[in-house]
């Protein structure tokens, strides 16, 4: 099992509530992300955001940067979202970033999003969410599926200009970069990770996890149908968590972020006010929150490591303002104690 964390950069508030500067909010991800390798995570993921409180606009360039500061960590993005961006530019970036890693540790999440903030910035329609990403994810597996001695592809669509035979360089070390299909927890999207043969991330943010186990069935079922298996063929899993020496203390850090998130969040999606109770029932397993100590937060990922048989569980720590330190240190807690307890209860199984 990989345990690792996923951020969209967190940008730091103020004691009167006001946000400090995106600038350090990056540079504080960049240091995570070194600190996680240092630890011995297996994975640390980018997403997308384009706002001032979730500044990581860029996993690309964000991944780039860190896999020159690290050494055996996994680097991605989580998720890029595609269906705003050109696929072109997202593989040659990501290709860079493996080049400079020396192969085999910088891959690709491909999603359609779950905000609208990328749309208008980048000039494209939310009706044509479904279409824009088909097409994009074929041209990004055509690129990816080039042959390194030529780069050249050639693929049409109607989302953006075709390409007659061009070379989209640079190649990446070991032929292919992995690229997986993002999902906040859709059929369809499961279906179609497994009939393209893609491993599949499932985005848990609420509910219960457990509630995951007929798409990863029906993702799996997909991949066998159109026969592709083998190591291509795995789930991973995404939630929110936090891990503290205790469980009060976890709750104690992870609530205040939790609830600027929501108001931010509600502002823009007209959500309801944030509901303290609410938080609290979502932290108790087998809910969606992994916010807890060690042993609780070990236990509850092999639990749902026997409904899903996934391969990687990763957290979401550094929302709403979380002080840098106790990201940090859930961070060095994530792979110092809860991992070696995946690890033991794994065996026993």
């Amino acid at each position: 099992m990989e345990l690792g964390v996923y951020s969209f950069g967190d940008t730091q508030r103020n004691p009167d509530g006001t946000l400090r500067a995106t600038a350090e909010a990056i540079g504080n991800l960049h240091e995570a992300i070194v600190l996680a390798d240092k630890n011995g995570l297996d994975y640390f993921g980018v997403g997308e955001h384009h706002t001032t409180d979730m500044p990581a606009s860029s996993p690309g360039a964000m991944v780039a940067a860190a896999v020159g500061a690290t050494k055996q960590i996994i680097l991605g993005s989580s998720v890029s979202v595609l269906s705003t961006d050109d696929p072109v530019r997202v593989f040659q970036q990501f290709a860079t970033a493996d080049a400079i890693s020396g192969g085999g540790r910088v891959e690709i999440t491909a999603g359609r999003g779950s905000s609208a903030e990328s749309y208008p910035l980048f000039g494209y329609e939310r009706q044509d969410y479904d279409q824009l990403y088909a097409e994009k994810l074929d041209l990004l597996m055509s690129i990816n599926n080039a042959d390194n001695d030529t780069a050249r592809v050639s693929w049409s669509g109607t989302v953006r200009p075709a390409l007659d035979n061009l070379a989209v360089v640079p190649r990446p070390v070991n032929g292919r970069l992995p690229i997986w299909l993002g999902t906040g927890g859709s059929a369809p999207s499961s279906a179609r990770a497994g009939r393209l043969g893609l491993p599949v991330s499932y985005g848990i943010i609420g509910g219960t996890p457990s509630r995951f186990a007929p798409l990863a069935n029906l993702y799996r079922k997909s991949a066998a149908q159109a026969g592709h298996t083998g190591k291509d063929i795995k789930v991973s899993v995404g939630a929110f968590g936090l891990v503290a020496p205790t469980k009060k203390e976890a709750m104690e850090r992870f609530y205040p972020g939790w609830h600027n998130l929501n108001v931010e969040m509600g502002k823009l999606r007209g959500w309801p006010t944030p509901d303290k109770s609410h938080f609290e029932a979502l932290t108790e397993a087998p809910r969606a929150y992994y916010v807890g100590g060690p042993d609780e937060i070990a236990e509850r990922i092999v639990d749902l490591h026997e409904h899903l048989g996934h391969m990687r569980h990763f957290l979401q720590m550094d929302i709403g303002g979380l002080p840098h330190e106790h990201f940090l240190e859930s961070i060095t807690l994530l792979a110092t104690e809860v991992k070696p307890r995946v690890e033991r209860l794994l065996k026993n199984l």
